[in-house]
């Protein structure tokens, strides 16, 4: 007798199929194919593509914030976070992507959203600012990857840059003067700079808090 498919085993087929061939690739026929099984028997798991995807959404944030060390400062915390989720959004083709647009009420989502809040209101921040501050990060973290992972690898960026360097001499100065930023692709770089723009700020509401 042919055991039940597990619900983790079908998360794990969705992933693989993910990053084969993108979020437009996944249907709960190709995972049910995949598994050699007929689609209906997915139905005990996920009711819809969108079912799945919100599963794998949650199954991706698994490891943030899964480890906040005592007594950290509130600026490492959402610094950590933030890096988790980048990292985490990372480790699949469009990660954020399929992140995006998922609304969960899961364990892993409250989790992360316990740390950031903590973090924030240990700080001395309201609750209703700690709330969407942590918020906002996961959202910056998110359009960042989302992205970092469009850019084609595939060298056509070239002919773009060329175009820009071109308009922007003939046309616009202040992008001129900046053209070495335009140029550098270090996205590392970028997403600490932004990262850090967006804790500074929130550092400055906390001194007016307080």
């Amino acid at each position: 007798m042919r055991q039940p498919i597990a619900r983790e085993d079908i998360v794990k087929a969705a992933f693989r199929i993910l990053d084969e061939a993108g979020p437009e690739g996944i249907t709960l026929r190709k995972v049910a194919c995949s598994l050699g099984i007929r689609a209906p028997s997915l139905y005990w798991h996920f009711k819809s593509k969108q079912a799945l995807i919100d599963a794998m959404a949650d199954a991706m944030i698994c490891d943030v914030a899964r480890v906040i060390p005592d007594g950290q400062p509130w600026r490492q915390t959402l610094l950590q976070i933030g890096r988790e989720f980048r990292r985490a959004f990372k480790a699949r083709r469009d990660g954020a992507r399929v992140y995006a647009g998922t609304f969960l009420a899961t364990e892993n989502v409250l989790r992360v959203g316990e740390a950031g809040i903590a973090a924030l209101m240990g700080a001395g921040a309201p609750a209703r600012f700690a709330a969407t501050a942590a918020m906002d990060l996961v959202y910056y973290t998110m359009g960042f990857v989302i992205e970092e992972q469009s850019w084609p690898g595939d060298g056509s960026m070239e002919a773009l840059g060329e175009a820009f360097m071109a308009l922007a001499e003939a046309r616009f100065p202040h992008c001129w003067q900046a053209r070495d930023a335009w140029s550098e692709v270090d996205f590392d770089a970028r997403f600490e700079q932004g990262l850090g723009l967006m804790l500074d700020g929130i550092e400055r509401r906390l001194s007016r808090e307080s």
